[in-house]
């Protein structure tokens, strides 16, 4: 079984998983509601609430968003284990991935929600911790991928070092 052939998770759950982590405090490279987490911590909680254990242990990261190379490794590793999709079909519940500047490879993420009146955005950043705010334009012009998550049970590789 191949990512392009999983069925996507209930966007309206991952969605509500997402929310549950609201006011957790920023910690980089933690994942634990409530408690601490970053960008990628919350995308892994909200892993683990839909599959159980994640399939790979994450190796140490840096916190740089501005961090130069050609390499995607964020989105990378998402494909090993998510479902691409095109961003204009991106709708509530899926995973975007960001570019914070020009030539720079996607290092932040964020589950993308529904407002009353727009798209919101549920990500957890420095100094404010797990938020869901406005997905602006100016957020919008930085998106770069996007992912669903997959329904369980899923297939993902047994070993993905390389791609991390």
């Amino acid at each position: 079984m191949t990512a392009t052939t999983l069925t996507p998770a209930d966007p309206t759950a991952v969605l509500a998983i997402a929310r549950a982590w609201a006011g957790t405090p920023y910690l980089h490279q933690s994942s634990v509601r409530g408690v601490g987490c970053d960008c990628l911590g919350l995308a892994r909680g909200i892993w683990r609430a839909l599959h159980g254990d994640e399939p790979w242990e994450v190796p140490p990261y840096s916190r740089d968003w501005g961090e130069a190379g050609r390499r995607e490794v964020l989105a990378e590793a998402a494909r090993a284990a998510l479902i691409e999709v095109v961003l204009s079909d991106a709708g509530p519940g899926t995973l975007i991935l960001f570019r914070m500047g020009p030539g720079v490879p996607a290092k932040h993420c964020g589950l993308l929600g529904q407002g009353v009146i727009r798209p919101t955005l549920v990500h957890a950043y420095d100094r404010s911790g797990v938020v869901e705010e406005a997905f602006t334009p100016a957020w919008s012009r930085r998106a770069a991928f996007a992912f669903q998550f997959p329904a369980a049970p899923s297939a993902v590789p047994a070993n993905p070092a390389e791609v991390i």
